[in-house]
């Protein structure tokens, strides 16, 4: 018997030689290995050509040393998911995963990396949140406002996630008090306040960072380095969406039973805005009102914008246009729930493969509504080629491309076939997936992954800010990405508020007012053009 080791390829030459003596089906199995064989290679030349380096970094920040002691402000809904991540979660937390059958979830939180935090201190203005990380959490203690705590000798660092309009008051005066900062998107609530985070934030040596997970997000990193390599060619458009048809993706969230003007504090909740009676739904629901949150633009939109300024670094837009309403839920709320944005970029370029002074300009465009969840892909649409980008991404050549020209013409490569696809959950950089990522994972908000494991992508951003207090590194969203963020979308704002073109200056750094326009009174006004909208 022979001693002949069964290799793969042994087998597969025996079954070939087998067939080669019918002529017919011989034949056809021979010529169809030597075309598959042909395709492989052709494959491999062109992943070579490209030359696109699929990052898989390495989560090797040092978080050795003394505990960094942090104080949440806000323990709602995101809050307490952060200070999970953080190390801390609530027995009200762990049942209701079991209620769920969530044990993925549990199993999860008991995995996940120690990022070596004491939290020492929680700040909300409703007692039953705070009493409740008082009472799980040994060493918590409650600050009845964000000053008394920031006046604390046992506070090192606080994360924000408080309704949007205390995002920029409390990330100023933590600055002021050398507190390191993790605040939630957007930056900031009014034009005002962002130019005075931007100077805190520059005469502080706290470090400060903008809630943007997905900037750990493994394709994003892949996707810089394709547009660096100028795979796509020159890119004219760039089109991002937001998809949702539930009660939560509209901000109309459940109401607590125990809340009560006894157990909130209802005008430290108000802070600036507006002086109103006590409302549960205004306190539990405030993405929907103007004078709270900053609506699509603020709220979702930033995801995008951000997502594509980490990829593209392409910065302010110089003109912004939008135009939508309220076409889906019509309950009293005053920001729209039907959105679309377009900001031009006339002077933006990452490369062109064709000659000198013919390509140059860019729009972002960002469609949203919250009356249908269809899936609409992130695309990056260039000369050359489109990419799809989400928790993985695809690329095709364009037919019309320049740089391929040739390999379309001998059918090296073809339109509709991927040239190439990134998983960073597969072992192989090509591999293709179907796309069954939810909406919040195909924008990296969910998880990513770090050495094959998947890893909430927003613990890894935490772990970003508190390498960076530890050790002096950068951060991937500080104030500069933050600034950028929330002027873009309060020019989306003021559009759809005025009704016409919103124009920056990149010279002077500012908004265009025409004369006579507060744009702070507007961009927090009811008020859409001449008409008011009821409340």
């Amino acid at each position: 018997m022979s001693k002949e080791k069964q290799s793969p390829d042994n087998s597969r030459r025996r079954v070939l030689k087998g067939l080669a003596g019918l002529p017919f089906v011989g034949g056809i199995l021979i010529g169809a290995y030597a075309e598959s064989r042909k395709r492989k290679l052709a494959k491999r030349n062109i992943l070579e050509a490209l030359n696109i380096n699929a990052v898989r970094p390495e989560s090797t920040a040092d978080m050795s040393g003394d505990p960094i002691r942090v104080g949440i402000i806000g323990f709602g809904g995101r809050g307490s998911h952060l200070v999970r991540l953080l190390g801390y979660a609530t027995p009200s937390w762990f049942q209701r995963m079991k209620e769920e059958e969530n044990e993925g979830a549990i199993k999860a939180f008991q995995e996940q990396e120690n990022l070596n935090v004491k939290l020492t201190g929680v700040c909300d203005v409703f007692d039953v949140y705070a009493e409740e990380a008082v009472a799980a959490f040994p060493g918590c203690k409650r600050y009845r406002n964000y000053e008394e705590m920031l006046e604390s000798p046992d506070i090192d660092a606080v994360v924000i996630a408080t309704p949007d309009h205390w995002h920029a008051p409390i990330s100023i005066a933590a600055l002021q008090a050398n507190k390191h900062v993790y605040v939630e998107k957007p930056m900031t609530h009014n034009i005002r306040e962002t130019y005075a985070l931007q100077d805190a934030a520059r005469n502080s040596k706290a470090v400060f960072q903008v809630g943007h997970q997905h900037r750990q997000t493994q394709s994003f990193i892949t996707a810089r380095d394709i547009i660096k390599k100028k795979v796509l060619g020159h890119v004219s458009l760039v089109q991002t969406n937001t998809n949702r048809n539930d009660d939560n993706g509209a901000w109309q969230y459940d109401i607590h039973e125990k809340a009560s003007p006894q157990t909130i504090d209802w005008d430290q909740f108000l802070g600036g805005a507006p002086k109103i009676p006590f409302n549960k739904e205004h306190f539990f629901r405030w993405r929907k009102w103007w004078a709270y949150g900053s609506g699509l633009s603020g709220d979702l939109m930033t995801h995008d914008y951000d997502r594509i300024n980490c990829v593209l670094e392409m910065g302010m837009p110089k003109y912004v246009s939008a135009s939508g309403g309220i076409y889906t839920h019509h309950d009293g709320r005053e920001v729209p729930d039907v959105f679309q944005v377009a900001m031009e970029y006339p002077e933006f370029s990452v490369g062109t493969s064709r000659p000198k002074g013919i390509e140059r300009g860019m729009t972002f465009l960002y469609s949203a509504t919250l009356g249908n969840q269809f899936n609409r892909s992130t695309i990056l649409m260039g000369h050359d080629g489109t990419m799809e980008l989400g928790n993985t991404l695809t690329i095709y050549a364009d037919p019309g491309s320049t740089r391929y020209a040739s390999m379309i013409e001998s059918n090296l490569i073809q339109p509709e076939i991927p040239i190439y696809s990134y998983n960073p959950e597969a072992e192989e950089v090509d591999a293709i997936t179907s796309a069954t990522a939810k909406y919040f994972a195909d924008k990296g908000l969910l998880w990513t992954y770090r050495d094959g494991k998947r890893v909430d992508s927003a613990l890894l951003h935490l772990k970003e800010w508190l390498g960076a207090i530890r050790h002096g590194t950068p951060v991937s969203c500080g104030i500069k990405e933050g600034f950028e963020e929330a002027m873009s979308a309060h020019m989306g704002g003021l559009s759809w508020k005025i009704g016409r073109r919103i124009e920056w200056d990149a010279t002077r750094q500012e908004i265009i007012a025409l004369p006579g326009e507060d744009l702070d009174e507007i961009l927090l006004s009811t008020q859409v053009g001449e008409y008011v909208m009821e409340t």
